[in-house]
């Protein structure tokens, strides 16, 4: 089954969808492995990682697409990803879907802040008129291949307007044919249950710790009316702190050893990333090498055969 379906599949479930947020192609093994049925990556946890920089738009729509790739090649779960504002109009939306497309993620959604956006729990956010986003919904709409793969509307009009013209916004984009909506940034529980019992359609929660959102577990999420939830910077702030109590460990004891138990071994490590199925495949590439030069009886032949002996071992 493609992933794309998969993942629509887990989106019109009746249990919430709980996606954790990778940092990077590593970090979605570990989502993998953690048991997990689909995985997200926010623009700013790609803007930590790639630049080091918060999220203020920075990042291109190839360097986003890019990323992408890498984590959709590092898992075989679905990929949920952010593409910003679209990266422009129209036109760029429509590049944009097909980009991502591309790069194998299973759903994406776009926003209708003014580029350059903003993290959606920062202050100074903008928006653009409403009639422009639903422009851009046709158009990311008209321009995937995958009718699977899903496509999200999400507002951030509540923090710059009201949580009327959020909600006026949601039902707009849920009509103009949005598979799900996303209402950035609700500051009450009360907020909440209105979002998901005025707005038609699946709609997604954003739990960011110490952001402005009320921080409910999935359960709760789902009574409200959620279809999915994405705790989308978790393993980021994870790793930032992780990162700078190591650096400061080495810093004050010259060595790591105090902080070796809240490291993974070097043989973890390797079985994490994949080491002994990847020197599998290359001896079984080998073997068949082997194989095929010892039927042709060719000159190579004994020296394919002891390369494939010298790979197993």
């Amino acid at each position: 089954m493609r992933r794309t379906t998969r993942f629509r599949r887990l989106v019109e479930a009746k249990e919430i969808l709980v996606l954790p947020g990778a940092y990077d192609a590593l970090t979605a093994r570990v989502v993998e492995q953690a048991g997990f049925k689909a995985v997200s990556a926010g623009g700013y946890t790609a803007t930590a990682s790639l630049l080091g920089q918060p999220d203020t738009g920075q990042l291109t729509m190839s360097e986003m697409a890019d990323y992408y790739a890498r984590l959709c090649d590092a898992t075989s779960l679905p990929v949920f990803a952010d593409a910003d504002t679209g990266y422009g109009n129209v036109t760029n939306v429509a590049r944009t879907v097909r980009a991502y497309e591309r790069a194998g993620v299973a759903g994406l959604f776009i926003e209708d802040q003014v580029s350059p956006k903003r993290c959606g729990h920062m202050a100074g956010k903008a928006v653009i008129p409403p009639e422009e986003m639903v422009a851009k919904i046709k158009a990311a709409l008209d321009a995937r291949r995958d009718q699977d793969l899903v496509i999200m509307a999400r507002t951030d009009a509540l923090a710059v307007n009201s949580v009327d013209d959020a909600i006026r916004r949601g039902q707009l984009y849920r009509e103009a044919g949005a598979d799900m909506i996303f209402v950035e940034a609700p500051r009450t529980v009360a907020e909440m249950r209105r979002i998901c019992r005025e707005i038609e359609g699946p709609k997604m929660a954003n739990n960011i710790e110490g952001g402005l959102t009320p921080f409910l577990p999935a359960p709760e999420l789902e009574k409200i009316g959620y279809a999915m939830v994405a705790f989308v910077l978790g393993i980021t702030f994870a790793i930032a702190r992780t990162a700078q109590e190591l650096a400061a460990t080495l810093k004050r004891d010259g060595t790591t050893a105090a902080f070796r138990r809240r490291m993974a071994s070097f043989d973890e490590f390797n079985a994490l990333v994949g080491l002994k199925e990847l020197r599998k495949r290359e001896a079984e590439k080998l073997e068949f090498a082997a194989a095929l030069m010892a039927r042709a009886g060719g000159p190579g032949a004994r020296r394919a055969a002891a390369g494939s002996r010298k790979g197993r071992k």
